[in-house]
């Protein structure tokens, strides 16, 4: 792909804190955070007495949820402060708030982003109590994975700071909590309009003597990243620098060291690891852990693209195409069985199916029963399925791959976490591969050579078809069995539902890397002529085929192709007439070291004839002697 990684943030000293901070619309949770920001110090200096002066005008009194608007606002100009994430520190440490304004959207963000947090504070307005929405924030903590919580009863004031009322609140939320699988560390009576319990501790409350809300978040322990868990890196993107083919992600869990056996999935392909590139320090890397953004450079060229999962070959991921989760809808509209979406997990994108609405869950009472449909905010089991096979872990074995999003067209309408799913074995159990009666070897005695596939690749307009269709008239003529795939005859046939995005191409070549050694192991030499514009998806096909495959690059000067260009496809490509051109409006990476390069923009259709012919009579048709005397 040619392009040029830098990398950066790979590991910085301390990194803030991530906290989400959940709680009813009503219920002070803006309150709470604008008065804490003020209370360690946070605001930018002069904030508070701009937001009073504006107040003063309008002879509105100050809020300090305010200061959450005010801060709101310039999220919105994109001035100080990112879209989703608040700052602020104690003595201690440094935080990150992952906030959205409003329930609903704050339900949504929790799903797409707070799924990083380290911990969570879930605020309860002491006189309303405990609310079905309180409910709801909080099983949705536990559903994404939360490991650590508070509970900050909030607007003490509003009930005479009454240690009774307190305690009626805590023992409610206790049992709630308990029922979901969650426990709080700490239930703390605060007043956030008056700074009761955030950062000092209340002289109106002598009866509690546990933490304030700072003390209580400078508790919680540091995360550490899952070292000691299976490896697992899911492939972000490839990059190619200074000639080297480099594989870049996060990796989420496990260690790994240079020269360690590694396997892609979900191809199982196996490759030893040579290097890990960094450019932030100048010494190499032995190591790589849990946490670390990398690139790494494998010893095999595999198919590798993003969406993969690297692993180490003892411990690798589940594999299903069909998963039982737990689902958080979002969507104002009903998600019914039959649906269509797109399942994000981690790096990689299924198109899934809803096979089944399995149970519904009540968040208010945690009643479970049959439904058929899952309402916005709802939670259920589902089961979903999806075409291909889906890489990934349970939730509670390794949550990075057990987490995952559904997205209906742009828009994310649910969060789930994966349960269980159907082992591929046990969905096609009643397949059984049937051994053939004629072996390769005796094929190879019985024609004197051995099967082989030519895999010719090159620009529009190179010349493959030209020199595949006399290719294929010369071996025919030897009476050799030959048979020649061409890209626009499969699209006609085989391949006519597949159109031109990346995704649809790899597709393309896979099914003809399939087809091709099929005629291969038929004992044929067969002539494949396709564009297959990147090296990945040619390394693909090489995997499939294996040992047979070879690479021949047709290769031809731009200019010479559009020159050859009788339906003036180069010309209608350059006006934006027509979307993933390649060369043109996608990219072309020429085979970096191919088998053979015929040049068809320098030799002419005998030579390069010639030429192609010569490369088999040395490379295949050798064979033909030895499989003869092995036959006598």
């Amino acid at each position: 792909m040619g392009t040029e990684i830098k990398a950066t943030d790979i590991k910085i000293k301390e990194r803030a804190f991530p906290i989400v901070i959940v709680g009813h619309i009503d219920h002070g949770k803006s309150t709470l955070i604008g008065r804490m920001l003020h209370d360690t110090g946070s605001l930018p200096n002069g904030k508070v007495e701009e937001l009073q002066s504006s107040c003063d005008r309008r002879s509105a009194p100050f809020e300090w949820s305010f200061v959450l608007d005010s801060l709101q606002l310039e999220r919105d100009q994109a001035i100080t402060v990112d879209s989703t994430q608040i700052w602020f520190h104690t003595e201690t440490r440094r935080y990150v708030i992952i906030d959205a304004p409003g329930h609903r959207e704050f339900l949504r963000n929790m799903v797409t982003g707070a799924a990083n947090a380290n911990a969570g504070v879930i605020v309860i307005d002491a006189e309303q109590g405990v609310s079905e929405q309180t409910r709801r924030h909080a099983y949705l903590l536990h559903l994404i994975g939360i490991p650590q919580v508070i509970v900050a009863i909030n607007k003490m004031d509003l009930v005479d700071y009454s240690e009774d009322r307190f305690k009626e609140v805590e023992a409610e939320m206790t049992a709630y909590l308990k029922e979901i699988g969650l426990d709080a560390q700490a239930m703390i009576p605060v007043s956030a309009a008056n700074g009761e319990n955030l950062s000092r501790k209340s002289y109106k409350m002598p009866w509690y003597t546990g933490l304030t809300v700072t003390d209580a978040l400078d508790a919680f322990p540091r995360v550490a990243a899952p070292v000691e868990r299976p490896f697992r890196m899911p492939v972000q993107d490839i990059y190619r620098y200074d000639g080297r083919r480099l594989i870049a992600g996060r990796v989420e869990s496990g260690q790994l060291e240079v020269g360690s056996d590694l396997t892609v999935w979900p191809t199982g392909r196996t490759a030893k690891v040579l290097s890990f590139e960094s450019w932030a320090t100048p010494k190499e890397k032995a190591t790589i852990s849990a946490g670390e953004s990398v690139a790494l450079t494998l010893s095999d060229e595999l198919f590798v693209e993003r969406g993969h999962i690297l692993t180490l070959p003892t411990a690798g991921p589940r594999t299903a195409n069909t998963l039982s989760v737990r689902l958080f809808w979002l969507s104002k509209t009903p998600l019914q069985r039959g649906e269509s979406l797109t399942l994000k997990l981690a790096t990689a994108e299924y198109d899934v199916v809803v096979e089944s609405i399995d149970t519904v869950i009540d968040v208010d009472d945690l009643s479970r029963g049959r439904g058929h449909e899952v309402i916005q905010n709802g939670v259920a089991e589902i089961t979903l399925r999806c075409r291909s096979n889906i890489t990934y872990d349970l939730f509670y074995d390794l949550p990075a791959l057990g987490r995952a999003v559904l997205i209906d067209g742009y828009q994310v309408v649910g969060g789930c976490i994966i349960e269980g799913g159907a082992d591929v074995e046990t969905a096609s159990r009643n397949l059984t591969a049937v051994p053939q009666s004629v072996s390769s070897d005796e094929r190879q005695v019985a024609n004197g050579y051995p099967g082989a596939v030519l895999w010719m690749s090159g620009l529009s307009g190179a010349g493959k078809s030209t020199l595949a269709m006399a290719l294929q008239r010369e071996l025919f003529n030897r009476n050799i069995y030959v048979y020649t795939l061409d890209g626009d005859n499969v699209r006609n046939g085989l391949n006519r539902d597949l159109g031109f995005s990346e995704e649809e191409r790899d597709e393309n070549i896979r099914r003809v890397a399939e087809v091709a050694k099929l005629f291969a192991d038929a004992g044929m030499i067969v002539i494949s002529a396709f564009i297959a514009p990147t090296n990945a998806a040619r390394a693909q096909a090489r995997e499939i085929i294996g040992d047979r495959f070879h690479e021949v690059h047709i290769s031809a000067d731009m200019n010479v192709c559009e020159s050859r260009d009788v339906k003036g496809l180069y010309a209608k490509a350059r006006r934006g007439e027509i979307e993933d051109f390649t060369g043109i409006s996608s990219p072309w990476e020429p085979p970096e070291n191919p088998d053979l390069e015929v040049n068809t923009g320098e030799l002419s259709l005998d030579d390069s004839l010639g030429k192609m012919v010569r490369y088999i009579e040395q490379r295949v048709l050798q064979a033909k002697d030895k499989a003869i005397s092995s036959n006598h």
